[in-house]
C-alpha cells in the first residue's frame, strides 16, 4: 500500500494567505483610526446634524459590503486550493446537478440583506426629509439657468445671482451668489425652479434634493459648524451646468443679522416672485411656498 506524503508547500501557502489577509485588515483598520476621512468613508466633513446620520449609514454599508466580499473571495480561494486538480486525478470529478439546501441559503440570505439595507435607508431618509418641526430660518432657494436666487423669508429680503464666469483666475469664487445661514439653527430650504430640473446640493450638508419646475420640494438641516462651504447644481441642466455654483457661509447670529440688514439697505426687500418661472406652479403647490412674516418691510 503506497504511503501518501503531505505536501509541505500547501501548508506554507495557507499560512501566507492568512497572514496577508490579517495584515490587510490591520492596515485598513489603522488607516481608519489615523485619518478622519477614512473613518467617515471619505465623505466631506459634515456641517449639519443630518450629515452624521448619512456618514454612519454610508460607513455601515461599506463595512457590510467588505464583509460579504471577504466571505465570497475567501470561499472562492478556499475552493481553488482545496479542490484543485491534482497530478494523480483521472477524468472529471463527480458531477452534482443541484443542492437544494445551498440554493435556498443563497436565495434567502441576499433577500434578508436587501431587506436590512432597505429598512435602514428608509428610516434615515424619513428622518432627513422630516419637515414637521418649526424651523428657525426659512430660505426659498430658486434654481435657474445657470445661477441661484435666495429668498430669506423670515427677514423679508432676497439675493440674486448671475451665471459664474470661470476664468481660471483667483477671485472668481467671490463673484458667486452666497447663501448666508446662522449656525446652530434649524434651516428649512424651500426649493423651486424657474426653467428646467436642477438639484440643490451642498456637499458639506451631505443632502441634496431636486428642484422641479411647477413643484415645491423642501427639507431641513440643523447647522453645527461655522465656515465657508461650496454648493452646486447636481442635475445636468444644460450647456452651462458646470458653472451653476454658489457659496455658503454659516456664520454667527450677529453676522447673519448684519447681512440681512445689508440686503434691506440695498433695497432688496420682499420676495422675488416665483411667477418669473417659465412654468408656473401646479395647482395646489402654491400653498407650500413660504410667506414673509407679518410686519416685515
Amino acid at each position: 500500500m503506497p504511503v501518501q506524503r503531505k505536501n509541505p508547500g500547501r501548508g506554507r501557502r495557507r499560512v501566507l494567505l492568512l497572514t496577508s489577509a490579517t495584515l490587510l485588515m490591520l492596515t485598513v483598520a489603522g488607516c481608519s483610526t489615523a485619518h478622519g476621512e477614512a473613518s467617515r468613508g471619505w465623505l466631506p466633513y459634515g456641517a449639519t446634524t443630518g450629515a452624521d446620520r448619512v456618514s454612519q449609514l454610508w460607513v455601515a454599508m461599506w463595512i457590510a459590503a467588505w464583509l460579504v466580499g471577504a466571505l465570497v473571495w475567501g470561499l472562492t480561494i478556499y475552493c481553488m486550493i482545496k479542490f484543485r486538480r491534482k497530478k494523480d486525478d483521472v477524468g472529471l470529478p463527480p458531477q452534482v446537478r443541484y443542492n437544494v439546501p445551498i440554493e435556498v441559503l443563497y436565495t434567502i440570505i441576499p433577500v434578508m440583506m436587501v431587506g436590512v439595507i432597505f429598512y435602514f435607508t428608509a428610516r434615515d431618509e424619513a428622518a432627513l426629509l422630516d419637515t414637521s418641526q418649526q424651523p428657525d430660518v426659512t430660505v426659498n432657494v430658486v434654481g435657474k439657468q445657470w445661477s441661484w436666487d435666495f429668498n430669506y423669508v423670515d427677514a423679508g429680503v432676497w439675493d440674486s445671482g448671475v451665471q459664474a464666469q470661470l476664468t481660471g483666475q483667483p477671485g472668481v469664487e467671490q463673484t458667486l451668489p452666497t447663501l448666508y445661514l446662522p449656525v446652530n439653527s434649524r434651516v428649512e430650504f424651500v426649493l423651486t425652479a424657474r426653467d428646467v430640473i436642477h438639484s440643490f446640493w451642498v456637499p458639506a450638508f451631505q443632502q441634496k434634493l431636486d428642484m422641479i419646475p411647477g413643484k415645491v420640494n423642501k427639507f431641513q438641516v440643523t447647522t453645527t459648524t461655522e465656515g465657508d462651504y461650496v454648493g452646486k447644481c447636481a442635475e445636468l441642466c444644460g450647456a452651462y451646468h458646470a458653472t451653476m455654483l454658489f457659496n455658503v457661509k454659516v456664520v454667527n447670529q450677529a453676522e447673519y443679522d448684519q447681512h440681512m440688514q445689508a440686503l434691506r439697505q440695498a433695497g432688496q426687500t420682499g420676495m422675488l416672485d416665483n411667477s418669473l418661472s417659465r412654468q408656473p406652479l401646479e395647482p395646489g403647490q402654491q400653498q407650500y411656498l413660504p410667506t414673509p412674516q407679518a410686519g416685515v418691510n
